[in-house]
């Protein structure tokens, strides 16, 4: 029996961050399991004896504490006294100002330890960077991982020596990625136990974002141009994009594409990545590429959840899959991931900026038994001779050196490990 329980990788981090003074502000999509965390930390501190209190911002009861400070800090007061306590703020997006608010709040040097959450708006996180500088540590909980995903599936059975099941239940493995890359790791599709459900689920996350949410930050008099974009970028994940072809197709001026977008990128929906250069007049500097956060939620803006999914699109979703591995594995790395597209057709799925040197990395849907290597990754390798590049695929790790670069062909879970720094 699967649990019931999605254990999060973030729980650790949040759990020692409890002890320090900064805020502990929890952002990501809607409906990404949040609240579940902030209320797993609630009752790990109650079992302590510690006093905790929960508001959230959604319950129309809990948003008179939050009409100015004081009435908030009455409300604390009144539950903690003069004691030390723990204030979970949810949906703290709702309140005008948040960050000035939690600020003043902060800044009183109370005995009060805040843990936040946010959903995506767009002035929640531009105002929190402004005013709570100094004052808080950022958490982003995206949707699941796929390793979260895999270790609820097989009951964390595994959960201490993953990487061995993967290797050795390749057929399995196989299952899951499938499952993944089609539904995606929102928590409640993941848990649903039909197809119908899922579909229900997923329908109502892309209705709150797309539809409700930023149709109503944007102010958009025709919703139909932002579910129209959204459906477009869904069918050109991992390829250039042109904003000038967007706004034509969709009969919309390019700076109102660029406008969405960019609210898109903010709201946790997109992630723009934007080609790696040295010359110019050779490659395409301008124009970027687009990955998806969550899977299920592009495969639902293109009309196939759940839906059989073709060989080419398998490739595009594992193009996106990798990218979302890279994203986490450097999150909190000064490494940026781009692409390289030359004038002359060349390209490279994603290249790894470490300042000093490059990785380049190829993504193939299938599992390779021998060393193979398209001109177009000969080609960077030619222009830049990194000392390291890698083709990631479905099958095991094979090796071979092009002059003084070691190309190794390697599982993409191999991505997940912590032993792969360097990648």
């Amino acid at each position: 029996m699967v649990n019931q329980y999605i254990r999060r990788q973030l729980f650790d981090a949040l759990k020692e961050h409890l002890e320090q003074k900064e805020i502990s502000f929890i952002v990501g999509p809607r409906q990404a399991g949040k609240t579940t965390l902030m209320l797993r930390l609630l009752e790990l501190l109650e079992a302590r004896g510690e006093k905790t209190l929960f508001l959230n911002l959604d319950i129309e009861a809990d948003r008179q504490y939050f009409a100015s400070q004081e009435q908030l800090l009455r409300k604390i007061r009144l539950e903690f006294g003069s004691s030390r306590g723990y204030v979970f703020i949810d949906e703290i997006q709702r309140k005008e100002n948040a960050g000035v608010f939690l600020k003043g709040i902060y800044d009183m040097n109370l005995p009060y330890k805040l843990i936040v959450s946010g959903s995506g708006s767009v002035e929640l996180k531009e105002n929190i960077h402004e005013s709570l500088v100094g004052r808080k540590r950022i958490f982003e909980l995206s949707t699941l991982s796929f390793v979260e995903f895999a270790n609820h599936r097989t009951s964390y059975q595994y959960a201490d020596r993953l990487d061995e099941f993967f290797a050795l239940e390749s057929a399995s493995t196989q299952k899951l990625l499938e499952e993944y890359l089609s539904f995606g790791g929102y928590p409640r599709v993941v848990m649903a136990d039909s197809l119908a459900e899922k579909r229900l689920l997923i329908a109502e996350l892309y209705q709150s974002y797309l539809e409700r949410d930023l149709v109503y930050l944007l102010g958009i008099q025709k919703p139909e141009s932002i579910t129209a974009l959204a459906r477009l970028i869904a069918s050109q994940i991992g390829q250039l994009v042109s904003t000038t072809e967007l706004a034509n197709t969709l009969n919309i001026n390019m700076d109102t594409v660029n406008r969405y977008l960019w609210y898109m990128e903010k709201t946790f929906i997109l992630n723009r990545v934007t080609p790696f250069f040295k010359n110019i007049r050779k490659e395409i500097s301008k124009r970027p590429v687009f990955y998806f956060h969550d899977l299920g939620l592009r495969n639902y803006a293109l009309g196939v959840f759940g839906a059989p999914i073709t060989p080419t699109e398998c490739g595009f979703l594992f193009q996106n899959f990798v990218y979302n591995l890279l994203r986490e594995k450097h999150r909190n790395t000064p490494y940026h991931i781009h692409f390289w597209r030359t004038t002359h057709q060349a390209e490279v799925d994603f290249v790894i900026d470490q300042t000093t040197h490059v990785i380049p990395l190829e993504v193939k849907y299938r599992a390779l038994t021998k060393p193979e290597l398209t001109r177009s990754f000969l080609s960077f390798l030619a222009a830049y001779h990194p000392q390291r590049a890698y083709v990631v695929h479905l099958g095991k790790e094979i090796s071979q050196w092009v002059d003084h670069t070691q190309v190794s062909f390697i599982p993409y879970y191999q991505l997940l490990s912590d032993a792969l720094s360097c990648v």
